[in-house]
């Protein structure tokens, strides 16, 4: 008991004598205007310490291990940022061009819709209901391009100043692999009908194409593109599982998007039924129908009706199908060794079928 009391008395003294200490220090620090630090039980001054700036390995006298720095006067340490090996940094040599100023580098912009290559761009820019935000060129995309900006200039068409880009901030801004040909232009989306107002316009299409979850921008493209081809008055989509209206998929329909409205719906099978009931025929497309698609009377109002590559239409779109027709491929059928094609051609075949049959009536 003895022995603790007179630990803890020597404790008391020697904190004591360590806050006298360091305010005497604080003074100091305060009129030399230089900060302060311990050395063996007592202060100096920074300039005469032996130590770093990280304190001097000193104990502090209550057995806690090395001291902390102690600053004397208002001058405080040199914070990182404001070190002159950060603020006055050489550049680096391999560090890339800034081309922040010429779009965000991604293909969805910041303001809409990347739109590349001369035919989807050409398209774009001579609709009066599509908005163009900006547009940049190359030196050879300029000249693939000045006509058609010379016939929008006599249409009265409000668009932009392209602004002159290389090559390579281009290819920067679009998927790898894109033939962009030099022209890249940022467009706002078109407005989407509604499917009463497909249906409800006068006159109505007399054909209408129905995509089941295909989500490939490729394939939906080719499919918009083989629709505006045959005269095809809207495609119609599921709200998920299908693409959003990206550059790729306007490339792919090479102008097509501009001509034949694109729209989405929440419920298909829904959908169809409203079709139905506006006196459209449904025709599904799937590899165990019944009959051959050109076996089927396609002279009325058709909407044709396409499944995902592999799954092929879902059983409640099957369901709502007024008919189920195939595509005669396969050796079973009387065609070659392959039974199926891609959703795309497939699509283009089926609209070639029902326009030969309008041109018999």
């Amino acid at each position: 008991m003895d022995n603790a009391k007179t630990r803890s008395n020597k404790a008391r003294k020697s904190f004591s004598r360590n806050k006298a200490a360091r305010a005497e220090a604080r003074a100091a620090g305060s009129s030399s205007g230089k900060p302060a630090t311990k050395s063996a039980g007592k202060f100096v001054p920074r300039h005469n310490a032996g130590g770093d700036k990280r304190g001097n390995g000193q104990d502090n006298g209550h057995g806690f291990g090395k001291t902390r720095p102690s600053w004397g006067g208002t001058k405080k340490p040199t914070r990182l940022k404001d070190h002159p090996r950060q603020t006055n940094r050489p550049a680096h040599n391999n560090r890339q061009p800034d081309i922040s100023h010429v779009a965000p580098q991604t293909p969805q912009a910041r303001d809409g819709v990347l739109i590349w290559g001369l035919h989807a761009a050409r398209a774009a820019w001579m609709n009066p209901k599509r908005k163009v935000n900006r547009a940049w060129l190359t030196d050879a995309g300029q000249k693939l391009f000045e006509a058609t900006q010379a016939e929008a200039r006599d249409d009265l068409l409000k668009r932009p100043d392209a602004k002159r880009q290389e090559r390579a901030d281009l290819d920067r801004l679009t998927p790898p692999g894109s033939v962009h040909q030099g022209i890249l232009i940022e467009v706002a989306p078109l407005p989407e009908p509604s499917l009463n107002d497909i249906i409800d316009a006068d006159p109505p299409p007399d054909l209408i194409l129905v995509l089941d979850q295909v989500t490939d921008p490729h394939n939906v493209g080719a499919i918009l593109r083989s629709a505006a081809a045959f005269g095809a008055g809207a495609v119609i989509m599921t709200e998920r599982n299908a693409p959003a209206t990206t550059g790729v998929l306007a490339k792919t329909a090479s102008g097509a998007l501009e001509h034949v409205p694109m729209l989405h719906v929440v419920n298909l099978a829904r959908a169809l039924e409203d079709l139905r009931k506006a006196g459209y025929w449904c025709v599904g497309l799937a590899e165990e129908g019944a009959k051959d698609l050109g076996e089927l009377d396609l002279s009325g109002r058709t909407a044709l009706v396409l499944g995902a590559e592999g799954e092929g239409l879902r059983h409640l779109t099957r369901q709502k199908c007024d008919e189920l027709a195939r595509l005669p491929t396969g050796l079973q059928a009387g065609g070659g060794a392959i039974g199926s094609l891609n959703v795309s051609n497939a699509a283009a075949v089926a609209l070639y079928e029902v326009r030969r049959q309008a041109k018999k009536r």
